[in-house]
């Protein structure tokens, strides 16, 4: 199965937020466990830059070991622009999603992909389904 990762769970483990640590953690342990598995979408290195900035080199370098980065284009994005959501991160995460062939985001904003053609999980949801939480 792939997967591919929003954001904010990667936030959530690179600046170590609290209560969300915890599950959104088991979701790398699984990636990693199952390398090539996971991807991030390609606008949410920028975004980890931007908003973990010194620490954000170190946490990409170990994350790319095992999660591939999800390819955006012109074509990705004028879809994006096309879907009728007013999130138009959430629409360009699924359309990363899809790109890379994944059956889901794990996201702690379910609700940001009801309207998109992509099943979406939280954390705590996926840690529970598919094993791998720290204890």
């Amino acid at each position: 199965m792939k997967i591919l990762i929003d954001t904010n769970i990667l936030l959530d483990v690179a600046l170590r937020r609290e209560p969300f640590f915890t599950d959104s953690a088991g979701v790398l342990d699984w990636a990693e466990l199952n390398p090539k598995q996971a991807a991030i979408a390609w606008h949410s290195v920028s975004n980890l830059a931007y908003l973990v900035k010194q620490d954000a080199r170190g946490f990409l370098a170990d994350l790319l070991a095992f999660v591939e980065v999800a390819a955006g284009d012109t074509a990705t994005v004028r879809q994006a622009l096309a879907v009728p959501t007013p999130d138009l991160e959430g629409a360009l995460q699924a359309n990363a999603a899809l790109e890379f062939g994944a059956e889901l985001i794990v996201t702690r904003d379910t609700s940001d992909y009801k309207k998109l053609p992509i099943q979406a999980m939280t954390p705590a949801d996926f840690v529970a389904a598919y094993g791998t939480a720290r204890g």
